[in-house]
């Protein structure tokens, strides 16, 4: 079975670029809080080690999380809306159909 390649407009693209990088932000944001918290209660060397584990960790995460290629971006978007990092209603501009998958995806 082959599958059908998205096509995306320009104003698609631009829409979903916008998105993209709002739930990037939101991303960091949040590990830049966790990263403080942990640091305002560290205490010991161990402490230090497991915050720099974390952020190890999260550095993994979002680079592989945050992909921009036009190919995999609705499972990308669907992971976002699911973990509450995007609403579908950032995305309005794509196609009724992109949204359509996109929200099916992220009740999965």
């Amino acid at each position: 079975m082959v599958t059908a390649v998205l096509e995306w407009t320009e104003q698609e693209q631009d829409v979903a670029r916008r998105a993209f990088d709002k739930a990037h932000s939101r991303a960091v944001l949040g590990i830049i809080r966790a990263a403080q918290a942990h640091a305002s209660r560290m205490d010991s060397v161990e402490e230090c080690w497991k915050l720099h584990d974390f952020l190890s960790i999260q550095r993994h995460e979002i680079e592989g999380r945050f992909d921009f290629r036009l190919a995999g971006l609705l499972f990308v978007f669907a992971s976002l809306v699911k973990d509450g990092l995007l609403q579908v209603d950032e995305l309005d501009g794509l196609d009724r159909d992109k949204l359509n998958k996109i929200a099916a995806m992220s009740r999965m």
